[in-house]
């Protein structure tokens, strides 16, 4: 790879997993296309209620709250959750009504150290965000510490291997084995189901950890 494309596939990749300033406006558009699907398959598998509390882990774009909310209804919540202060701003000013309804919360954190009291959700989910987290245990022990008894948290991920071939994913990305983060959910206490979701270029991998507490 010559060193323009080096450094055009790093600025992408820097900015898949924080997306900020000018190209972030873009990216936000990007991630919501491109992970619509594979963010609507996890919205499904978390099989969340109508009135149940749901999160979403790194909600970049901000799709995923859109159908959150949809699910959950006029008497659940859902909380976002994001590290980029763009990508906060940017759902804030997209659901002022549903945030002053009090059925939305935006709240600054990373999946390592989630903002969220003990037990406080039903649902979570999160799709291509793991990517970005070197501490993969201490991310699954926050996962199962916020979900309460019987709760669900579902982890979306591009297929390792396919993802492997893109450009971009030799900066800064962390494509564990779907074992790897089975295995790592499972040592937080939690129960896993393993779904595999058909799409090109990419299939989709669903892992549905559940609280057994």
């Amino acid at each position: 790879m010559n060193p323009l494309a080096t450094r055009v596939m790093s600025t992408v990749a820097g900015q898949l997993g924080n997306p900020h300033g000018f190209l972030g406006k873009g990216i936000a558009i990007l991630l919501n296309r491109g992970n619509r699907f594979l963010i609507g398959e996890a919205v499904a598998g978390s099989a969340v209620a109508p009135a149940e509390t749901a999160a979403d882990i790194g909600f970049g774009g901000g799709v995923g709250l859109s159908l959150l909310l949809d699910r959950v209804g006029a008497g659940g919540t859902v909380i976002g959750i994001e590290i980029s202060p763009d990508m906060l701003a940017r759902a804030k000013s997209r659901h002022t009504g549903e945030i002053g309804a009090g059925r939305l919360r935006i709240l600054e954190g990373s999946m390592t150290a989630l903002p969220l009291a003990d037990a406080s959700v039903d649902v979570a989910i999160t799709a291509n965000t793991i990517y970005f987290v070197p501490e993969l245990d201490q991310a699954c022990a926050e996962f199962a510490r916020v979900l309460r008894p019987g709760g669900r948290i579902v982890v979306a991920i591009g297929d390792p291997g396919a993802m492997a071939e893109m450009p971009f994913t030799q900066f800064g990305f962390r494509l564990r084995p779907v074992e790897e983060v089975t295995a790592a959910l499972e040592k937080a206490g939690l129960t896993v189901e393993q779904r595999v979701v058909r799409r090109k270029p990419i299939d989709g991998h669903l892992l549905i950890g559940r609280s057994q507490r």
